[in-house]
């Protein structure tokens, strides 16, 4: 095992005994990045942040090194686990939208994982779907962009 795998899953340990703690109640345990961007459309329902039981994050916790570290070794990443990206790539999606200034009429929320991001919330079309999904994939760093957006009329 090398160095920055021993790091990583020292991290993951570490949340698996804060999970342990807190008895099977969801919690946002492995601090999977979540900000609300936007809130121009009241209607919108709220999107909950990302939240495992104790059973998910145990699942979870290996696939994450595995696939968190291979990133690394292929060479498509320069920090020893893709995971490590999502901290500062959910600031800059919410910058980048809110800079744009076209935004304002919507209700989004991103989360990082593994350097995807998922867009969540609402939007008055599919053509401002579109717009913000192609902003957001030219942000350094995002490998993916989930669009999960949906459309409603003001």
């Amino acid at each position: 095992m090398q160095r920055s795998e021993f790091k990583c899953l020292v991290a993951l340990l570490a949340g698996l005994a804060a999970v342990t703690s807190h008895g099977d109640e969801a919690a946002n345990v492995l601090e999977i990045p979540f900000l609300q961007v936007t809130s121009g459309l009241p209607a919108c329902p709220k999107i909950a942040p990302p939240q495992l039981s104790r059973d998910e994050t145990l699942a979870e916790s290996h696939y994450r090194v595995e696939r968190g570290t291979s990133c690394y070794q292929s060479g498509r990443c320069r920090l020893p686990n893709s995971y490590l990206y999502d901290k500062e790539i959910i600031p800059r999606v919410r910058k980048a939208i809110l800079a744009d200034g076209r935004f304002d009429d919507t209700s989004i929320w991103v989360e990082g994982q593994r350097r995807w991001v998922w867009l969540k919330g609402c939007v008055a079309s599919a053509a401002q779907s579109a717009l913000i999904e192609q902003l957001v994939r030219q942000i350094d760093d995002v490998e993916a962009v989930v669009n999960e957006l949906t459309y409603t009329n003001h």
